[in-house]
């Protein structure tokens, strides 16, 4: 687990690794790791809006750990229910969209 990685615990008991990833001036990628591993294809991501004074700088960029300090038990909360399957097409639109798929 990476230094300033965080454990979040689902509904479902799951223990997820939660780190920021991709930090920009104003955004940042949340990603949750499942614990069966990378390759489960069940890991999942949100984007956080910072709003520190970086943001206004498209010169600057916030550092992974600050974005994780300032992220709160509820917010990492909110940013879980809001994430998406990092891997596509391991959705239940995914054969939907195309009908020839499967």
């Amino acid at each position: 687990m990476a230094e300033d990685a965080r454990v979040y615990e689902s509904s479902d008991g799951t223990k997820w690794t939660v780190e920021a990833r991709m930090p920009t001036a104003s955004n940042a990628m949340i990603v949750f790791h499942n614990p069966l591993g990378s390759s489960s294809g069940l890991d999942r991501y949100a984007w956080y809006q910072w709003h520190g004074p970086e943001a206004r700088s498209v010169m600057s960029r916030v550092s992974p750990d600050s974005v994780m300090k300032v992220l709160t038990d509820d917010a990492i909360a909110l940013l879980f229910r809001r994430s998406m399957l990092i891997t596509p097409g391991d959705t239940p639109l995914s054969g939907a969209l195309n009908p020839q798929a499967g």
